[in-house]
Formats: structure tokens, sequence, C-alpha cells
């Protein structure tokens, strides 16, 4: 039977919360924001003495709208506002998308916190005093690291592959081989960015196999005004399969009066090959082959903030940056710092120690291994070291693993075991294989081995304990 509403107790008044919370807070809050979060837990007491629950002291309440207040905005503190959403990433994947890719060098997050906690010399000329180019540090090292004439930041590679599709000119058409008509992230599909574009999409070639002839005849009647080359992303295709080659396709396109734009996807801006991976195309690599422009991302290989990274020939650079679309595309002043910041560490040649993407794919299995085996004999008879692959994700290197080392627990159900660990402070993300819950130690930074193993402790006994040893 429902409780009988007249007789349920009634929560205190809304003025009478607030002169409570007033005294702790000493005023350092909106009233008018203190008195619609006042209301809110007066209506979730209201819900609770409707369901029979006791009634909650009027200090308690108290406490329950600070602590509320303190989540959503907390006060002097450094903790993520409205959630605790900090996570170790133990899954393998590298490049992690549902994670927020990689962690930001060091360099950008200073960068980064410099440019939004002040004012700066965004679109000033310091020897004038007027209006001046938009902050260019970032295109800068695009340019030496490229060795591109200019260079552009946009908000994402989308809307840098975007902008350059959009120089065919309305109605113009561009080419593309039927093989790299691929789908990218949150569902975005090449096809539409031509077409969205205003250009008109030119399908080349076959699904598995394109040669740079089968372009000879769209360029030649004027069909494609562009070539498209585009990276695979999250796929690759094995077997009976070839593609254009870079050079060929360009002498071609330009013969024609055509141009070659490059999405490279990822953009690695150091040699993968040095990192037991197979070699990914640079920058520099394809504007050498003839590119006249290539767009990457800043956030994946190359290991900073979300960004567009555009390189090529200077002409086609200014257009892009007349493109009255191109104000929609643009970076913040935070976000270009930190892209100026990542960057930097490239021409100063501190990346493969300072860039987290690249510590995690250089880490060595036997440093891996040591750590490991450690956690291990703090975690007792559940837990096991298990070799394992880890892959670079982010649709870079598709397929490419690196050999790593994982801790295997077999205790209880591994879906509880996860769903523990997904609740923590700070939240641990593993993967399951062969029914045990696993942690790989590739993307997992050695300074967050102690919170890791502390999790990992505090998750077991809810997961139900096993005494055996899991096959390794």
């Amino acid at each position: 039977m429902s409780p009988d509403p007249v007789r349920s107790p009634r929560p205190p008044s809304v003025e009478g919360l607030l002169a409570v919370v007033r005294r702790r807070l000493a005023g350092r809050r909106n009233g008018d924001a203190l008195t619609a979060a006042a209301r809110d837990v007066i209506e979730d007491e209201r819900a609770r003495l409707a369901n029979g629950a006791e009634a909650s002291a009027l200090d308690a309440l108290a406490g329950r709208l600070v602590e509320r207040l303190e989540a959503w905005a907390p006060v002097g503190g450094s903790a993520t506002a409205g959630n605790d959403l900090a996570a170790i990433n133990a899954t393998g994947v590298i490049v992690h998308t549902n994670l927020g890719r990689a962690p930001w060098p060091d360099a950008a997050i200073r960068a980064a916190e410099a440019a939004a906690g002040d004012y700066l010399l965004l679109e000033i000329d310091r020897a004038s005093g007027r209006r001046g180019a938009r902050f260019r540090l970032a295109e800068e090292h695009l340019i030496a690291l490229t060795g591109a004439e200019d260079a552009l930041v946009t908000n994402n590679n989308a809307a840098g592959l975007a902008l350059a599709v959009a120089l065919a000119g309305r109605g113009r058409g561009v080419a593309v081989s039927r093989g790299e008509l691929v789908e990218i992230g949150g569902g975005v599909r090449i096809p539409e960015i031509v077409r969205r574009a205003g250009a008109k999409l030119v399908e080349v070639g076959t699904t598995n196999r394109t040669r740079v002839a089968d372009f000879e005849a769209a360029l030649a009647d004027g069909s494609a005004s562009m070539v498209l080359r585009v990276h695979p992303s999250n796929f690759r295709q094995e077997g009976f399969v070839e593609g254009p080659d870079a050079a060929p396709l360009a002498r071609l396109a330009h013969r024609h009066g055509a141009i070659v734009v490059d999405d490279l996807g990822s953009g690695a801006l150091l040699p993968t090959e040095r990192f037991g991976l197979a070699h990914e195309p640079t920058p520099r690599e394809r504007l050498a082959a003839g590119a006249d422009l290539v767009t990457f991302s800043g956030d994946k290989l190359v290991g900073g903030p979300q960004a567009g990274l555009v390189a090529g020939r200077a002409e086609l650079i200014a257009r892009m940056r007349r493109d009255p679309i191109a104000r929609a595309m643009r970076p913040d002043k935070v976000t270009l710092a930190a892209v100026a910041a990542t960057l930097g560490l490239y021409r100063a040649g501190l990346a493969e120690t300072t860039i987290p993407v690249w510590l995690a794919l250089g880490r060595p299995v036997a440093d891996l291994r040591s750590r490991a085996k450690s956690m291990v004999a703090a975690l007792g008879a559940a837990a096991a070291v298990i070799e394992v692959r880890s892959t670079v994700g982010g649709g870079s290197l598709p397929g490419e693993t690196l050999p790593s080392i994982a801790i295997a627990i077999r205790a209880g159900s591994p879906d509880r075991l996860l769903a523990a660990l997904r609740g923590g402070s700070p939240a641990v993300i593993g993967r399951i294989d062969d029914d045990r819950s696993v942690f790989d130690l590739r993307t997992v930074d050695p300074h967050s081995d102690t919170a890791l193993l502390k999790a990992l402790r505090s998750a077991l006994p809810s997961a139900g304990k096993s005494a055996a040893r899991p096959k390794g």
C-alpha cells in the first residue's frame, strides 16, 4: 500500500534550507543559483517522503545541497566540473576515441592553461598595435615540419578536408578511387563530404584495384578538376589489391591542371616503423610526391588536441582561409596554443620522450612485464601476467598491433568486475578476453600504476575473488 500523503512528513521550506546553506557558504554563490538548487533538493526530499522514507534532518539536506553545488563547479579544486571523468585506459588501444583519444603532452596542457587564463596577442600585431594575422605559431611549426609553403589549422580534420575539397568549385568533379570511399568516425562518409562541399563525386577504379590510368579519362575530359586520396582509416584490404602510387598520380593530375588533395587521416610526423609498425606516409613525403595539399588530425598520431592540420601550396591555403565557411571551422585560442606547443616538441626533437602517444608506442615489453609482475604479486592468486597485442586505434595504422603485457584476472564475473572498476574514481577501463578481465599496461602511464593496483584490489572482493590462478 502506498503511504498516505496526508500523514507523510513534509520537507522543510526552501527558505529554511537556504538559511542553513548560506551560513556554510559565506556568500560565495549567486542567490538565484542557490535557490534553484535548493528547490531541486527539496523536490528530491519530497519524493523520498512520498515513498515512505524517513525525513532527513535539515543539516543533512544542507549537506546534500552543498555537495551538489561542489560537484557542478568545485571551488578551488581541480576535479572535472559536473562529473569525475578521470579514467585509466587499460584497454591496450592507445588512441582510444571513446576515452578522449591520447592524453596531451604536459607542454600542451600548460600552453592551454596559459591561453585560457589571460589575454594574449591572438590577432594583434606586436609592432603596430593593429589587428594582424591570427596566431600563427602552430602554422609556422607545420610549415617547418612538412616543408609546405603555408599551413592552416582547423577545428578537426573533417573540417580541413571539407575546405580543401571546396577548392574544386561548386559543381566541379572530385575523382576518388572506389576503394577509398570510406566512412570515418561518427558516421561521416567521404561521398557526403564531397557533396556537402558543393562538388561532384567522380568514382574511378574498383573497390579492390585502382590504378593511375583509371583517373585519366575523368581528368582528360574535364569531369574532375581535383584528385582526392583518402586514408583507409579503420580498415585495410588484403589479397588481390592495388592502389595508385602517389607521385605518378600527382604528375597525371597536374598535366591536366587538376589539384591533388591527400587526406592522411592520423598523419604521423615520426617514422612509425621505428616503433615496430608499418610505415605510415608522412605529410612531408606526400607533399614531396606532388600533393598540393595534405590534411591530417592533430589528436591522433600527432598526439595533441583535436584539430585539423592542413599544409601545402600557399595559393590554395590562402583560398581556404578566404572561404566564408572557414570562420566556422577555426579553432579557439586554447586549441591553437596547445597545437603550437605540441608541434613545437617535434621541432625541438622532444616528441618521442614527451608526447604520450609516442611514449605508449615505445614502451619496452620488458618494462611492461616488470610492472605487471609487481602488481600481480600484490593481487594474489586470482591474477596472472599474460602476453597480449596492443593496437594504435583512432583509425591509425589499421590492423597493426604491438606486443604488450597485461594483467589477467579470473575472479567471478568479468562483466561485474569491469563494471565495478568503471564505477570507481578514477574509472579503470579494461577488456574481456577468454572469460578473463584483462588490463593492458602499454596504455597505462607508469605513474598510474599505484592507482590501478588500488582499484583492482578494491574491486576484486565485490567480483567474487577466486583462489584459482588463471591460465596464462
